[in-house]
């Protein structure tokens, strides 16, 4: 299983090299399905994995000219406030079992399974379905549109917080129907906006956690990494919008049976 874990983080660097998102998204199940770590520890895993394969994805971006900066600060700040506030007050309030469903006990590992499988359907129909350029906000004045971007960073973080995924499927619409960025531009701001919110994520994390199993978040980071840069240099032989689709196919798969095995094992505990 852990040859299978290797070659999947490859992957996950891959996509994320090649569609600029998307790849996160397969980091936890990864990390719990394939190396047997818990959820709440695979979420601190992941911010790290997701956030340095971002680093290094939004810097090729930077280098030639397509980050936003401003944007990327503007909406970094609220995004970080969600992923704090969910890490260091939500998650640690929460109490294990969170609560009975039909008297069945909802464990938090349990919780933040399910409803990552279902973050998991909701971003593959965002991959998966044809996007049109909508006009609808262009009358939407500018302040309205500062705080929309503020409200939907806000979100972004709490999820990015709660489940470890770094968000780039909600963060990539904002920036071009609220900014007005173009669709490559808004992939390298979008990846500087997930590094900064996952590394400083991982960063509040390890003042309280004690089990980091630095050798394999390192190899998992590497083979990212390696993913990473094929996929960049892959990047004009494929055509986007198919590998796009196949994927996104592909992880409304993966998160349909990650809901079916939680909801099966529950059933038989």
């Amino acid at each position: 299983m852990e040859f299978t874990g290797y070659f999947a983080s490859i992957l996950m660097g891959l996509t994320l090299g090649l569609i600029g998102g998307g790849g996160s998204i397969l980091t936890v199940p990864i990390l719990v399905y394939l190396f047997s770590i818990v959820p709440t520890l695979a979420t601190t895993y992941s911010l790290f994995i997701v956030g340095l394969t971002a680093f290094f994805g939004g810097l090729r971006y930077y280098k030639k000219g397509e980050v936003d900066l401003k944007t990327a600060f503007l909406f970094a700040i609220p995004s970080f406030s969600g992923v704090y506030l969910t890490r260091h007050f939500l998650l640690p309030a929460l109490p294990d079992p969170v609560f009975d469903l039909i008297q069945i006990p909802v464990s938090k590992s349990l919780l933040i399974m399910v409803l990552f499988s279902i973050l998991m359907v909701f971003a593959s129909f965002s991959m998966i379905k044809e996007k049109k350029q909508s006009q609808q906000l262009d009358e939407t004045g500018s302040q309205q549109k500062i705080l929309l971007v503020f409200l939907k960073g806000l979100f972004v973080g709490g999820v990015t917080g709660f489940v470890g995924a770094g968000g780039g499927f909600l963060i990539i619409p904002a920036l071009v129907l609220l900014i007005g960025l173009p669709m490559r531009r808004a992939v390298g701001t979008s990846l500087s906006i997930i590094a900064f919110n996952s590394l400083l994520g991982f960063i509040g994390d390890i003042r309280h956690q004690v089990l980091i199993d630095w050798k394999l978040l390192m190899t998992l980071s590497t083979l990212a990494l390696l993913g990473l840069q094929l996929g960049i240099r892959l990047n004009n032989k494929i055509p986007e919008k198919t590998l796009k689709k196949n994927f996104g196919y592909f992880v409304l798969i993966m998160g349909s049976l990650i809901l079916f095995d939680q909801i099966r094992r529950q059933i038989q505990h």
